[in-house]
């Protein structure tokens, strides 16, 4: 079956335009997917298809930086990619009658859609984070460089397309094609067959700086909209990375006026490993959300 969504390339400020995959049709609530740093869009595409076949219009966003949108040289603090999102939401809206769509974003991306909230009351619906939305890099940094360091990407530029992608597919045996795709596509392939991360890696930094300079533990008394808290369960092989995100998830639900949390075995890639049960919950919450 052919895919069925269009290309839109939408201007939200003056030197920027964001790269939308859009699935249009269905009489249910819109979804509005946002990625995580260094991903891009069709991470989403699994989630996006199921959505868009149990009656869901669904627009995917490759952010400032990353995938085929525009990549200037500042703007990625999290003002900055928050107003990107609150113009593409208006666009959603005016051009093709969104109302209040259901927000969901993954890992900085749910950090991203929780600030949407907190900033743009009614904005959305609702908003999702799938492993995402209670990130707080401070309280595991005492200091900027430390986090920088830590978790500064490895380099990629220069590795053989053939070489990822047997690495992936030898790392995550359990995904489907459409999440081997989508990592895939967070890479430009050069002319001999390399790649190169679409995301370069000064403007990584500045996100990950806006992301450790983020407390959305602060912005939770702000936030009146339906929050759904989708975190990512490893299973036996959890950390001290886990075991805080579990807390910080109950913190979240507790101070949050209208929570939920749900917890999926898996990655933490969740979206692209079990995009059929992740399009199920985002259609349950919409539904929630409705009534």
């Amino acid at each position: 079956m052919t895919d069925p969504h269009v290309i839109e390339h939408v201007p939200v400020a003056e030197d920027v335009t964001l790269h939308v995959r859009r699935w249009d049709g269905g009489d249910r609530r819109p979804v509005l997917l946002v990625h995580g740093l260094a991903s891009n869009a069709r991470l989403w595409d699994g989630v996006a298809a199921n959505l868009h076949a149990s009656g869901h219009p669904v627009a995917a966003v490759d952010q400032r930086g990353h995938g085929r949108s525009s990549k200037p040289d500042g703007g990625y603090d999290m003002a900055g990619v928050v107003e990107d999102l609150r113009r593409l939401v208006g666009h959603l809206a005016d051009q093709f009658g969104w109302h209040r769509p259901l927000v969901a974003g993954q890992s900085w991306g749910g950090n991203v859609v929780v600030e949407l909230a907190a900033t743009h009351p009614g904005l959305a619906a609702g908003v999702v984070g799938v492993d995402g939305g209670t990130i707080e890099l401070a309280e595991r940094f005492e200091s900027w460089e430390a986090c920088a360091a830590a978790l500064r990407p490895p380099p990629m530029a220069g590795t053989p397309l053939a070489d990822l992608e047997r690495m992936l597919r030898s790392s995550h045996p359990d995904w489907p094609e459409s999440g081997i795709q989508g990592t895939l596509a967070c890479f430009e392939v050069r002319d001999d067959g390399t790649i190169a991360p679409w995301l370069t890696l000064d403007r990584h930094l500045l996100v990950l700086r806006g992301l450790w300079e983020h407390r959305p533990s602060q912005r939770f008394d702000r936030i009146a909209d339906p929050v759904l808290l989708l975190g990512a369960d490893p299973g036996p092989a959890e950390s001290d990375w886990h075991r805080d995100k579990v807390r910080a998830h109950e913190a979240a639900a507790a101070a949050l006026g209208d929570a939920r949390v749900e917890w999926l075995r898996g990655d933490h890639d969740l979206h692209a490993q079990h995009p059929e049960r992740v399009a199920e919950l985002l259609t349950r919450f919409a539904d929630e959300i409705e009534s």
